[in-house]
């Protein structure tokens, strides 16, 4: 699996982030077991608690196009000057369809990435350890 070939899609997908109140892009790209790629973009909304997060947006167009499993998630941040890892609300929901050893790839602006897999992202998860019985 290619990494910065995904982190290069979810930088596309920030081009198409909606975020007029934070300035803030974020796009995200989601690798599906079976090979296909969903980007998702930050979709921002006056009532700041109605916002979509990039990665539950990529999330939410794999699921409907019946995806349910997948290997690694790219997350871009474009604004930033340094590697912005996903919100706890999206490590929760991505755990969901993902392995604990899933990787996680992020990157600001600066071109530095940070990889880390969902587990250490949210250690302890009890759906993990729910399955291990």
């Amino acid at each position: 699996m290619d990494l910065d070939a995904l982190y290069a899609r979810a930088v596309q997908a920030a081009e198409n982030s909606y975020s007029p109140y934070s300035r803030f892009r974020v796009g995200a790209a989601l690798l599906a077991a079976d090979g296909e790629i969903f980007t998702g973009c930050n979709i921002e909304n006056r009532s700041y608690g109605l916002a979509i997060c990039a990665e539950r947006s990529a999330l939410a167009a794999a699921v409907s196009a019946g995806k349910r499993k997948f290997i690694a998630v790219a997350i871009a941040t474009p604004d930033a000057d340094y590697p912005v890892g996903p919100c706890g609300a999206c490590r929760q929901v991505l755990s969901e369809f993902m392995g604990k050893n899933a990787p996680v790839y992020f990157g600001g602006r600066s071109g530095g990435r940070v990889t880390a897999s969902i587990g250490e992202l949210l250690p302890h998860d009890s759906l993990y350890e729910l399955a291990e019985k």
